[in-house]
């Protein structure tokens, strides 16, 4: 993508609407007692993650834990679950 110099754009860095909103936005999480928060997460679109996944999912499968470790995730998952969230 090509740089835009040195412009401003609204979106880019201005002090126009869409920081006033961003800025409003972010206040009124902070009202209700949120903060924000940074984080990295495996890139799902990435080339080979759905190869990774099934070798540790195959892996976890043949473990000889494998069954009790099932048992744990589905005692704290609301997955299929009725109860409310």
């Amino acid at each position: 993508m090509a740089s835009s110099g040195n412009r401003k754009t609204k979106a880019s860095g201005g002090s126009g609407p869409v920081k006033e909103r961003v800025g409003a936005h972010r206040s009124r999480l902070r009202a209700q007692g949120l903060r924000p928060i940074q984080i990295w997460v495996p890139d799902t679109r990435a080339p080979g993650f759905a190869e990774e996944v099934r070798r540790q999912c195959l892996l976890a499968n043949a473990s000889h834990h494998a069954k009790d470790d099932q048992t744990f995730v589905d005692s704290v998952s609301w997955f299929n679950s009725d109860e409310s969230r």
